[in-house]
């Protein structure tokens, strides 16, 4: 999702090129521009407000505590995320790249991940808000198809992003959506969630259809994007894109670094569903109401990072903000256990453990656009899909790290898991800066 940086002429589908006649009446070059600017940052915005009613550190790993869950079924929850996002991706990332306009394959990403929340919703109220023995294992099977879409959908919206969006703009789009989305997404949790998280009467159900929503929103969205035409030629056979994956590693030594960074990177999420758990034990006398409070502050914190990170990305380049965020990450594992230890005294610093939490999507997506200016156009979708796989393959341990957590405590995961982001914080000193002249400006 980037221009052609390397000096070649432009090619189909790089930002730089203009609409073909083809496409039929398009704006002008320059309008197209700032319409699909403005559009990706409301498409994202409506994301963000379904996104905050399900977080995965929060608000999932209370679904699954409510329906009787153990650490170890809480640790389901990041392996079904992170193989959706990243198997899935690279299967399809050879069919992305050969689509001639990847907004559709965007909307019915969008759409599939809506049609999830909002099934859940008729299910919660189906059996009458019960909980049933089969409720666990149907609603990890309904999860899982979510991630699945989600998978797919990110790829493709970081595709469209390098396409339609300049290198040197493309923290602003971070900036804007995810301050405003935040913003928005803050006081929708503030105004909703008090009413739909009663103590004892909690209404999963209108926060997993008020997320299906949003979501439907956003797929309706991306069908407005000026998209010019690509001409890729598409491998869609699964041999050979896990071939070229492997070749991409193997010969692009700047993508293989940034690839190990993000697999150490992604051990962080086996410890999300914990993090409310260890909280909830602090504020025993608030229920889930306390989960409303580190709804807002994590989106808060996802905010602030955008403040600072899409700035600095565009002035300075990806990995400067790569690095930063990556530092306070850290910090998260070890705030927590210090917390844990000092006791209820010191309990409303919690807040500051979501902050941190809260870095991650930003984290997300400099990863993703330091990504795309590793990549020319037409290798975007399997430089990004190959980086998800590596991110992900920590997530398999995710059950066990439940099981551990259920057999010794809590300490060992997190000081273990806080270790090795450190080091891959260590890991950012050796990546090269890849940007090269700014683009023009809108």
């Amino acid at each position: 999702m980037q221009n052609n940086e390397d000096g070649e002429q432009p090619v189909s589908g790089d930002v730089g090129s203009k609409p073909p006649a083809s496409t039929g009446a398009m704006p002008q070059e320059s309008a197209w521009r700032i319409r699909n600017f403005a559009i990706l940052a409301v498409h994202h915005i409506s994301l963000r407000c379904g996104w905050i009613f399900k977080t995965e550190s929060i608000i999932m790993p209370a679904v699954v505590d409510s329906l009787g869950g153990a650490a170890w079924l809480r640790g389901c929850l990041p392996l079904l995320n992170r193989f959706g996002q990243s198997v899935p991706p690279l299967l399809m990332s050879g069919r992305i790249k050969g689509m001639a306009e990847k907004k559709w394959a965007m909307a019915v990403c969008a759409t599939c991940m809506s049609v999830c929340f909002l099934t859940l919703a008729l299910v919660w109220y189906g059996t009458g808000q019960s909980n049933h023995g089969w409720m666990a294992p149907a609603f990890l099977g309904i999860y899982g198809i979510f991630f699945i879409s989600t998978g797919v959908y990110n790829m493709t919206f970081t595709t469209v992003q390098g396409k339609l969006v300049q290198t040197n703009r493309r923290g602003r789009l971070l900036l804007i959506s995810n301050l405003v989305g935040a913003v928005v997404a803050i006081v929708s949790a503030a105004l909703l969630l008090p009413l739909w998280l009663q103590p004892g009467e909690e209404q999963f159900g209108l926060i997993f259809g008020f997320s299906g929503v949003m979501f439907a929103i956003a797929a309706l969205l991306s069908l407005l994007l000026a998209e010019p035409r690509d001409d890729f030629s598409r491998d869609a056979r699964p041999s050979r894109l896990l071939q070229q994956a492997v070749g991409v590693l193997r010969r692009d030594r700047d993508f293989r670094r940034l690839a190990l960074i993000g697999a150490l990177f992604g051990t962080c999420f086996t410890l999300f569903p914990h993090y409310q758990s260890i909280g909830r034990g602090l504020f025993p006398d608030q229920g889930l109401n306390v989960l409303i409070s580190w709804v807002m502050v994590q989106n808060g914190g996802t905010a602030c990072a955008s403040l600072v990170a899409g700035p600095l990305a565009d002035r300075f380049g990806n990995r400067l903000a790569l690095r930063v965020l990556l530092l306070l990450i850290c910090v998260a594992p070890f705030l927590t256990l210090a917390l844990r230890i000092l006791g209820p005294e010191f309990r409303e610093s919690y807040n500051v453990v979501f902050i941190l939490v809260g870095l991650t999507p930003t984290f997300f997506r400099i990863i993703n656009n330091f990504t795309l200016e590793l990549s020319k156009p037409e290798d975007h979708p399997v430089y990004i899909s190959t980086l998800s796989l590596c991110i992900a393959a920590p997530a398999i341990t995710s059950p066990l790290v439940g099981l551990v957590v259920d057999r010794a405590g809590f300490a060992p995961v997190f000081l273990t898991i806080g270790s090795v982001l450190v080091f891959a914080w260590l890991l950012t000193f050796t990546l090269s800066e890849p940007r090269h002249d700014a683009d023009n400006e809108l």
